[in-house]
């Protein structure tokens, strides 16, 4: 069966919300969502780590509803728009973390923009990753207040007011409040938190949704030392002496990778600790739901409760993380072991906050609300879908399906026969050591069969064929800057120069002056060329040693473009780190 079809069902169940008697005794409750960056399954004391001290966090995951089979993408912005919208990550655009491809469209509709339905206030605080420009900032999807940094994370290329602070990025930063650039004092974490909280004390007494979206533990691992004393003394490695689950050998450089993780966990913990006091502090923690979630696995080798693989895998160890809802109406606790995944989080919460769901496309989640209000409901056809390959996804290659209990992994070529999968039944093997292929081929072949019709469902999506463009040159952004995580062209653009990039915008009709920034300076007397759909202009640089060159006064008419500068000196073409552009008229 078609995957439309399947989620048109869905989507037929869930209009019968009313009659199944589901309705909340609070209609419009507040709704937190906290998720945080690269912290896996194990970095918890709940989930079994010996080591990490998460006491809020423990206590959270025991008066809640735990789905301890739940799953997202193995890396951050495809988790990150499939949590805002109900839906895979292809059909929203988002197909990488850079590259150009952690760009939302936006014409997808996201759990802020739903519940303004409802009239709630909605807040974003901390890591976006969908989108630094028009029309796919948070503002533009739903968002009244917004406090995040740019690209995937605080001192990465894309975040062009943190990149420059090196191994400080996460202290005394650079943020951008309501598209403002604004510097704050201390850590980002408890900025995050700090400024999460306001934003509740501001708004108590009308509906709400905070997303606290933590950019911690993700690299580069920076923790104050107050933390990191916490941990200095610590073996990671070691108390699992008894343990028969399977574990990954760790480096020194992972363990003291891990000392640091931790350390940047427990400030998390202290800083969800404030947010829940605050609730108490003003009378309406029962009616606040709240979930707790990670976007995917660790980065670095460490415990995950014995799972394989970590973070960009498809394995238990990169795709199952914690999920914990917590709201007044529902048991103090309760374990629920049916799958479910981030595009069930949409459906989920628009069915407690009695508000509609986005129409005219699929969502392919379903809503939690019968299995966590004991309705069960036909839970064992779904099927989750698991891609992650750079720049775009790969036919077999780092692909999986899971449908009841078996799992297919397929990390081989496009055309392999299936003798070249892996087959996984979790329930008998939930540490995928046991390859079942072989003497499972119909299974096999009909889980393959449904991947490839996923698959060729997915990436025929409209958003994904006509990637979201940067608008320049608009009266919602003006000027522009254009960062490295969302430029395209060479496949991995990073932080180097000398490399062919681009990037997708719309430019409308007018004069501009334009600004490029180079990593490093520049040598004089080369020139600077700026190409749109075969139009080129470009300028002699007269300045020696200098890390910026401009353009101005520049006349472009209205175009869809792939926006292409470099400065060519000698036999070299340097790519701008970045590129400002400001309409003038």
């Amino acid at each position: 069966m078609k995957i439309k079809h399947i989620f048109l069902a869905v989507s037929s169940c869930l209009l019968l919300f009313s009659v199944m008697g589901f309705a909340q005794e609070k209609s419009h409750p507040n709704i937190i969502i906290i998720i945080t960056d690269d912290q896996g399954y194990g970095d918890l004391g709940i989930t079994g780590n010996p080591h990490v001290q998460t006491p809020v966090i423990d206590k959270l995951a025991t008066e809640s509803i735990s789905f301890n089979n739940f799953y997202v993408s193995p890396v951050c912005a495809p988790t990150r728009s499939s949590l805002m919208t109900g839906r895979y990550s292809l059909r929203t655009g988002v197909r990488d973390t850079y590259n150009g491809g952690a760009i939302m469209a936006s014409n997808e509709v996201t759990i802020a923009e739903m519940l303004k339905q409802a009239d709630y206030k909605t807040g974003v605080f901390g890591k976006w990753h969908l989108g630094d420009n028009y029309p796919s900032r948070p503002s533009d999807q739903g968002f009244d207040e917004s406090l995040i940094h740019l690209s995937g994370g605080m001192g990465q290329v894309g975040d062009i007011t943190t990149y420059f602070k090196g191994d400080k990025s996460y202290f005394d930063p650079v943020l951008w409040h309501n598209n403002k650039k604004e510097a704050y004092k201390g850590y980002c974490s408890d900025i995050f938190t700090e400024e999460a909280i306001k934003f509740i004390e501001k708004n108590n007494e009308a509906p709400f949704f905070c997303y606290l979206a933590f950019n911690a533990p993700h690299t580069p691992l920076q923790v104050p030392d107050k933390y990191y004393q916490q941990y200095k003394g610590i073996d990671p490695a070691s108390g699992f002496e008894s343990d028969n689950r399977p574990f990954s050998e760790m480096t020194e450089k992972d363990k003291e990778d891990a000392r640091k993780v931790y350390a940047m966990v427990t400030n998390i913990d202290d800083n969800i600790g404030k947010l829940l006091k605050k609730l108490d502090d003003l009378n309406i923690a029962d009616d606040t739901l709240i979930i707790f979630m990670t976007d995917n696995g660790p980065q670095q080798t460490r415990y995950v409760g014995g799972m394989r693989g970590r973070k960009g895998d498809v394995y238990q160890g990169g795709v199952r993380v914690p999920f914990y809802i917590k709201y007044s109406s529902f048991e103090k606790q309760k374990d629920i072991e049916t799958m479910a995944a981030h595009i069930d989080v949409l459906p989920t919460i628009a069915q407690i906050c009695n508000v509609p769901l986005p129409t005219e496309r699929i969502i392919d989640g379903k809503s939690l609300l019968p299995l966590i209000k004991g309705k069960g409901g036909d839970w064992d056809s779904r099927s989750l879908f698991f891609y992650w390959t750079r720049r775009y996804p790969e036919l077999n290659y780092n692909m999986a399906l899971r449908k009841g209990s078996y799992k297919l992994v397929g990390k081989t070529d496009y055309d392999a026969p299936i003798k070249d999968f892996e087959l996984f039944d979790l329930e008998k093997d939930p540490y995928e050591q046991n390859n079942i292929v072989l003497e499972n081929q119909t299974i096999a072949n009909n889980l393959k069969e449904e991947l490839h019709e996923t698959y060729n469902e997915l990436i025929a999506s409209e958003n994904l064929i006509h990637q979201p463009r940067i608008i320049i040159g608009s009266t919602h952004e003006n000027p522009v800057i254009l960062n490295r995580n969302d430029a395209g062209g060479q496949r991995g653009i990073w932080d180097q120069e000398e490399l062919y990039g681009k990037w997708k915008v719309s430019l409308e009709k007018g004069y501009y002056d334009i600004k490029f920034k180079f990593i490093n300076p520049v040598k004089a007397n080369g020139r600077m060329y700026l190409e749109t759909n075969g139009l080129v202009k470009h300028v002699l640089n007269k300045k020696e040693g200098t890390d910026i060159i401009e353009m101005k006064n520049v006349f472009f008419s209205e175009m869809d473009c792939d926006l292409i500068p470099f400065y060519a000196i000698g036999s070299k073409n340097i790519f701008p780190f970045w590129v400002e552009m400001k309409k003038i008229d």
